[in-house]
Protein backbone atom coordinates (compact mmCIF):
# COMPACT_ATOMS: atom_id res chain seq x y z
CA UNK A 1 0.00 0.00 0.00
CA UNK A 2 3.04 2.48 0.91
CA UNK A 3 3.95 1.80 -2.51
CA UNK A 4 1.03 2.35 -4.41
CA UNK A 5 0.88 5.91 -2.66
CA UNK A 6 4.40 6.57 -3.23
CA UNK A 7 3.79 6.30 -6.68
CA UNK A 8 0.26 7.52 -7.18
CA UNK A 9 1.89 11.13 -5.33
CA UNK A 10 4.91 11.08 -8.32
CA UNK A 11 2.52 10.27 -10.74
CA UNK A 12 0.12 12.92 -9.90
CA UNK A 13 2.42 15.23 -9.60
CA UNK A 14 3.67 14.85 -13.22
CA UNK A 15 0.21 15.05 -14.52
CA UNK A 16 -0.96 18.14 -11.79
CA UNK A 17 2.48 20.08 -13.46
CA UNK A 18 1.84 19.67 -16.58
CA UNK A 19 -1.79 19.94 -17.00
CA UNK A 20 -1.50 23.70 -14.41
CA UNK A 21 0.92 24.50 -17.71
CA UNK A 22 -1.89 23.36 -20.41
CA UNK A 23 -4.55 25.29 -18.44
CA UNK A 24 -2.29 28.68 -17.80
CA UNK A 25 -1.95 28.57 -21.61
CA UNK A 26 -5.61 28.02 -22.56
CA UNK A 27 -7.05 30.40 -19.83
CA UNK A 28 -4.97 33.13 -22.39
CA UNK A 29 -6.51 31.77 -25.00
CA UNK A 30 -4.15 29.37 -26.65
CA UNK A 31 -4.17 25.67 -26.89
CA UNK A 32 -1.18 24.03 -26.53
CA UNK A 33 -1.43 20.20 -27.79
CA UNK A 34 2.28 20.16 -27.50
CA UNK A 35 2.55 19.57 -23.95
CA UNK A 36 4.29 15.83 -24.74
CA UNK A 37 7.19 17.34 -26.75
CA UNK A 38 7.72 20.09 -23.99
CA UNK A 39 7.78 17.48 -21.25
CA UNK A 40 10.57 15.69 -23.68
CA UNK A 41 12.89 18.56 -23.94
CA UNK A 42 12.14 19.78 -20.65
CA UNK A 43 13.21 16.06 -19.58
CA UNK A 44 15.68 16.63 -21.86
CA UNK A 45 17.37 19.26 -20.24
CA UNK A 46 17.35 18.29 -16.38
CA UNK A 47 18.24 14.90 -17.82
CA UNK A 48 21.95 16.36 -18.93
CA UNK A 49 22.15 18.87 -16.22
CA UNK A 50 22.20 16.22 -13.52
CA UNK A 51 24.52 14.24 -15.78
CA UNK A 52 27.32 16.64 -16.15
CA UNK A 53 27.23 18.00 -12.95
CA UNK A 54 29.91 16.84 -10.50
CA UNK A 55 29.37 13.66 -8.77
CA UNK A 56 30.07 15.25 -5.56
CA UNK A 57 27.48 18.47 -6.19
CA UNK A 58 25.64 19.11 -2.54
CA UNK A 59 21.72 17.97 -3.40
CA UNK A 60 20.66 20.99 -3.37
CA UNK A 61 22.54 22.53 -6.25
CA UNK A 62 21.69 19.32 -8.18
CA UNK A 63 17.98 19.74 -7.23
CA UNK A 64 18.00 24.22 -8.05
CA UNK A 65 20.14 23.76 -11.08
CA UNK A 66 18.34 20.32 -13.08
CA UNK A 67 14.77 21.70 -12.24
CA UNK A 68 16.15 25.31 -13.52
CA UNK A 69 17.21 23.50 -16.73
CA UNK A 70 14.22 21.96 -17.66
CA UNK A 71 12.15 25.19 -17.11
CA UNK A 72 14.49 26.93 -19.44
CA UNK A 73 14.59 24.55 -22.01
CA UNK A 74 10.69 23.76 -22.03
CA UNK A 75 10.03 27.75 -22.30
CA UNK A 76 12.69 27.92 -25.12
CA UNK A 77 10.71 25.15 -26.79
CA UNK A 78 7.16 26.44 -25.90
CA UNK A 79 8.06 29.92 -27.93
CA UNK A 80 7.86 27.74 -30.93
CA UNK A 81 3.99 27.46 -30.56
CA UNK A 82 3.74 31.18 -29.32
CA UNK A 83 5.22 32.52 -32.51
CA UNK A 84 3.46 30.25 -34.85
CA UNK A 85 0.09 30.48 -33.23
CA UNK A 86 0.34 34.20 -31.91
CA UNK A 87 2.59 35.80 -34.23
CA UNK A 88 1.92 33.42 -37.43
CA UNK A 89 -1.89 33.14 -36.50
CA UNK A 90 -1.14 29.25 -37.60
CA UNK A 91 -3.26 26.52 -36.59
CA UNK A 92 -2.53 25.53 -33.02
CA UNK A 93 -3.75 22.03 -33.03
CA UNK A 94 -1.49 21.24 -36.22
CA UNK A 95 1.53 23.38 -35.00
CA UNK A 96 1.17 21.44 -31.12
CA UNK A 97 1.10 18.31 -33.16
CA UNK A 98 4.26 19.01 -34.84
CA UNK A 99 6.00 19.52 -31.71
CA UNK A 100 4.95 16.38 -29.96
CA UNK A 101 6.23 14.38 -32.78
CA UNK A 102 9.48 16.88 -33.49
CA UNK A 103 10.46 16.54 -29.58
CA UNK A 104 11.00 13.23 -29.42
CA UNK A 105 12.58 12.88 -32.52
CA UNK A 106 14.85 15.50 -32.20
CA UNK A 107 15.69 14.86 -28.83
CA UNK A 108 16.87 11.56 -29.69
CA UNK A 109 19.09 12.92 -32.69
CA UNK A 110 20.70 15.11 -30.05
CA UNK A 111 21.35 12.79 -27.68
CA UNK A 112 22.69 10.06 -29.69
CA UNK A 113 24.99 12.74 -31.27
CA UNK A 114 26.35 13.16 -27.77
CA UNK A 115 26.78 9.95 -27.01
CA UNK A 116 28.64 9.06 -29.76
CA UNK A 117 30.57 12.44 -29.87
CA UNK A 118 31.80 10.71 -26.01
CA UNK A 119 32.12 7.35 -27.34
CA UNK A 120 31.70 6.37 -31.39
CA UNK A 121 30.41 2.55 -30.16
CA UNK A 122 27.81 4.36 -28.17
CA UNK A 123 24.45 5.21 -30.56
CA UNK A 124 21.70 4.90 -27.99
CA UNK A 125 19.42 7.72 -26.71
CA UNK A 126 20.18 7.12 -23.47
CA UNK A 127 20.94 9.37 -20.56
CA UNK A 128 22.33 8.17 -17.48
CA UNK A 129 21.76 9.91 -13.98
CA UNK A 130 22.25 7.54 -11.25
CA UNK A 131 23.81 9.50 -9.06
CA UNK A 132 22.28 12.47 -9.20
CA UNK A 133 18.85 11.64 -8.48
CA UNK A 134 19.75 10.62 -5.54
CA UNK A 135 19.63 14.08 -4.42
CA UNK A 136 15.39 14.33 -5.20
CA UNK A 137 14.97 11.30 -2.64
CA UNK A 138 14.62 11.00 1.31
CA UNK A 139 13.27 7.87 2.78
CA UNK A 140 11.10 8.21 5.38
CA UNK A 141 10.04 5.05 7.50
CA UNK A 142 10.10 3.40 4.24
CA UNK A 143 8.13 5.87 2.23
CA UNK A 144 10.25 7.24 -0.82
CA UNK A 145 9.92 10.94 -0.49
CA UNK A 146 10.39 12.72 -3.38
CA UNK A 147 11.21 16.29 -3.19
CA UNK A 148 9.20 16.68 -6.83
CA UNK A 149 5.92 15.90 -4.98
CA UNK A 150 6.86 19.28 -2.74
CA UNK A 151 7.35 21.32 -6.13
CA UNK A 152 4.17 19.96 -7.13
CA UNK A 153 2.35 21.34 -4.12
CA UNK A 154 3.49 24.67 -4.05
CA UNK A 155 3.41 25.51 -7.69
CA UNK A 156 -0.40 24.56 -7.56
CA UNK A 157 -0.96 26.82 -4.75
CA UNK A 158 1.40 29.79 -6.52
CA UNK A 159 -0.85 28.79 -9.62
CA UNK A 160 -3.84 29.37 -7.51
CA UNK A 161 -2.84 32.59 -6.34
CA UNK A 162 -1.36 33.97 -9.93
CA UNK A 163 -4.81 33.19 -11.65
CA UNK A 164 -7.31 34.45 -9.27
CA UNK A 165 -5.35 36.29 -6.91
CA UNK A 166 -3.28 38.95 -9.04
CA UNK A 167 -3.84 41.27 -12.21
CA UNK A 168 -1.35 39.69 -14.00
CA UNK A 169 -4.08 36.48 -13.43
CA UNK A 170 -6.89 38.29 -13.68
CA UNK A 171 -5.61 39.85 -17.13
CA UNK A 172 -4.71 36.44 -18.49
CA UNK A 173 -7.88 35.30 -17.78
CA UNK A 174 -9.44 38.18 -19.76
CA UNK A 175 -7.74 37.80 -22.55
CA UNK A 176 -8.69 33.75 -23.13
CA UNK A 177 -12.45 35.29 -22.44
CA UNK A 178 -13.03 38.02 -24.53
CA UNK A 179 -9.46 39.11 -26.19
CA UNK A 180 -11.04 42.57 -27.71
CA UNK A 181 -12.80 43.83 -24.68
CA UNK A 182 -9.01 43.09 -22.69
CA UNK A 183 -7.62 44.95 -25.55
CA UNK A 184 -9.96 47.72 -25.38
CA UNK A 185 -8.81 48.80 -22.04
CA UNK A 186 -5.49 48.26 -22.47
CA UNK A 187 -4.29 44.64 -21.88
CA UNK A 188 -1.54 43.96 -24.32
CA UNK A 189 -3.58 40.22 -25.47
CA UNK A 190 0.00 39.18 -27.61
CA UNK A 191 1.86 39.66 -24.61
CA UNK A 192 -0.29 37.78 -21.99
CA UNK A 193 -0.56 35.26 -24.68
CA UNK A 194 3.32 34.73 -24.71
CA UNK A 195 3.18 34.41 -21.13
CA UNK A 196 0.26 32.19 -20.76
CA UNK A 197 2.73 29.60 -23.68
CA UNK A 198 5.78 30.57 -21.86
CA UNK A 199 4.01 29.25 -18.65
CA UNK A 200 2.94 26.38 -19.54
CA UNK A 201 6.81 25.63 -21.37
CA UNK A 202 8.04 26.08 -18.02
CA UNK A 203 5.99 23.62 -16.10
CA UNK A 204 5.68 21.24 -18.86
CA UNK A 205 9.52 20.96 -18.43
CA UNK A 206 9.63 20.35 -14.83
CA UNK A 207 6.66 17.77 -15.38
CA UNK A 208 8.84 16.09 -18.11
CA UNK A 209 11.82 16.16 -15.66
CA UNK A 210 9.56 14.60 -12.65
CA UNK A 211 8.75 11.57 -15.30
CA UNK A 212 11.95 10.73 -16.36
CA UNK A 213 13.34 10.34 -12.74
CA UNK A 214 9.95 8.85 -11.52
CA UNK A 215 11.14 5.21 -11.42
CA UNK A 216 14.53 4.84 -13.33
CA UNK A 217 17.89 6.19 -12.74
CA UNK A 218 18.40 6.87 -17.16
CA UNK A 219 16.06 6.90 -19.54
CA UNK A 220 15.61 6.12 -23.45
CA UNK A 221 14.31 9.03 -24.85
CA UNK A 222 13.13 7.37 -28.26
CA UNK A 223 10.34 6.36 -25.58
CA UNK A 224 8.97 10.06 -25.50
CA UNK A 225 6.55 10.19 -21.95
CA UNK A 226 4.55 7.51 -23.15
CA UNK A 227 1.59 9.62 -23.83
CA UNK A 228 1.40 11.85 -20.51
CA UNK A 229 0.98 15.22 -22.70
CA UNK A 230 -2.05 14.43 -24.04
CA UNK A 231 -3.18 12.24 -20.20
CA UNK A 232 -2.50 15.36 -18.54
CA UNK A 233 -4.89 17.42 -20.97
CA UNK A 234 -7.33 15.07 -19.91
CA UNK A 235 -6.91 15.84 -16.57
CA UNK A 236 -6.70 19.63 -17.24
CA UNK A 237 -10.43 19.47 -19.15
CA UNK A 238 -11.57 17.16 -16.04
CA UNK A 239 -10.97 19.58 -13.83
CA UNK A 240 -12.51 22.29 -15.73
CA UNK A 241 -9.18 24.80 -15.95
CA UNK A 242 -9.47 25.38 -12.11
CA UNK A 243 -6.11 24.61 -10.22
CA UNK A 244 -7.48 22.68 -7.23
CA UNK A 245 -9.98 20.05 -9.33
CA UNK A 246 -6.86 19.68 -11.70
CA UNK A 247 -4.97 18.57 -8.33
CA UNK A 248 -8.24 16.11 -7.29
CA UNK A 249 -7.92 14.88 -11.29
CA UNK A 250 -4.47 14.02 -11.19
CA UNK A 251 -4.72 12.17 -8.04
CA UNK A 252 -7.28 10.00 -9.90
CA UNK A 253 -5.26 9.71 -13.19
CA UNK A 254 -2.59 8.87 -11.05
CA UNK A 255 -3.79 6.20 -8.73
CA UNK A 256 -4.81 4.45 -11.78
CA UNK A 257 -1.38 4.69 -13.58
CA UNK A 258 0.51 3.86 -10.25
CA UNK A 259 -1.61 0.61 -10.19
CA UNK A 260 0.60 -1.20 -13.23
CA UNK A 261 3.52 -0.77 -11.06
CA UNK A 262 2.58 -2.02 -8.31
CA UNK A 263 -0.50 -4.73 -8.73
CA UNK A 264 1.49 -7.79 -8.42
CA UNK A 265 1.18 -6.52 -4.59
CA UNK A 266 -2.62 -7.21 -3.97
CA UNK A 267 -3.88 -10.63 -3.92
CA UNK A 268 -7.15 -9.71 -6.02
CA UNK A 269 -5.90 -7.68 -8.68
CA UNK A 270 -2.91 -10.75 -8.85
CA UNK A 271 -5.75 -13.12 -8.85
CA UNK A 272 -6.89 -11.72 -11.94
CA UNK A 273 -4.21 -12.11 -14.28
CA UNK A 274 -4.73 -9.73 -16.22
CA UNK A 275 -0.88 -8.70 -18.28
CA UNK A 276 0.78 -5.37 -17.04
CA UNK A 277 -0.31 -3.84 -20.26
CA UNK A 278 -4.05 -3.51 -19.29
CA UNK A 279 -2.84 -2.19 -16.09
CA UNK A 280 -0.64 0.63 -18.80
CA UNK A 281 -3.68 1.52 -20.71
CA UNK A 282 -6.04 1.77 -17.76
CA UNK A 283 -5.22 6.26 -17.08
CA UNK A 284 -5.96 6.17 -21.03
CA UNK A 285 -9.37 3.93 -21.06
CA UNK A 286 -10.38 6.16 -17.60
CA UNK A 287 -10.06 9.75 -19.55
CA UNK A 288 -11.49 8.68 -22.53
CA UNK A 289 -14.53 7.99 -20.52
CA UNK A 290 -14.98 10.65 -18.69
CA UNK A 291 -14.20 13.06 -21.26
CA UNK A 292 -16.75 11.51 -23.14
CA UNK A 293 -19.10 11.84 -19.83
CA UNK A 294 -18.11 15.47 -19.01
CA UNK A 295 -17.41 16.72 -22.58
CA UNK A 296 -20.35 18.60 -22.04
CA UNK A 297 -20.46 20.81 -19.42
CA UNK A 298 -16.66 21.78 -20.77
CA UNK A 299 -16.40 25.46 -18.79
CA UNK A 300 -13.44 26.08 -21.78
CA UNK A 301 -12.11 29.49 -22.09
CA UNK A 302 -14.37 31.11 -24.90
CA UNK A 303 -11.60 32.40 -26.91
CA UNK A 304 -9.28 29.35 -26.73
CA UNK A 305 -8.14 28.34 -30.13
CA UNK A 306 -8.81 31.57 -32.04
CA UNK A 307 -6.56 33.57 -32.99
CA UNK A 308 -6.55 37.21 -32.06
CA UNK A 309 -6.17 39.97 -34.98
CA UNK A 310 -6.21 43.46 -33.07
CA UNK A 311 -8.44 44.80 -36.32
CA UNK A 312 -10.81 42.92 -35.64
CA UNK A 313 -13.67 44.05 -33.29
Amino acid sequence: MLLLIQYTLIFASVLLLVALGGCFSEHSGVINIGLEGIMVFGALGGALMMKYLPADAPAAVIILLSIGAAMLVGIIYSLLLAVAAINFKADQTLVGTAMNLLGVAAATVFVKAINTAENPNNVSSTIQYINAKKAFLVNIGGFEFNWFMALAVALLLLSWVLLYKTRFGLRLQACGEHPQAADSVGINVYKMRYAGVMLSGLLGGVGGLVYITAGVSEWKFENGVAGFGFLALAVMIFGQWKPFRIALAALLFGLFRALSNVYTGFDFLASLNLPSTVYNMLPYIISLIVLALTSQKSAAPKAEGIPYDKGSR
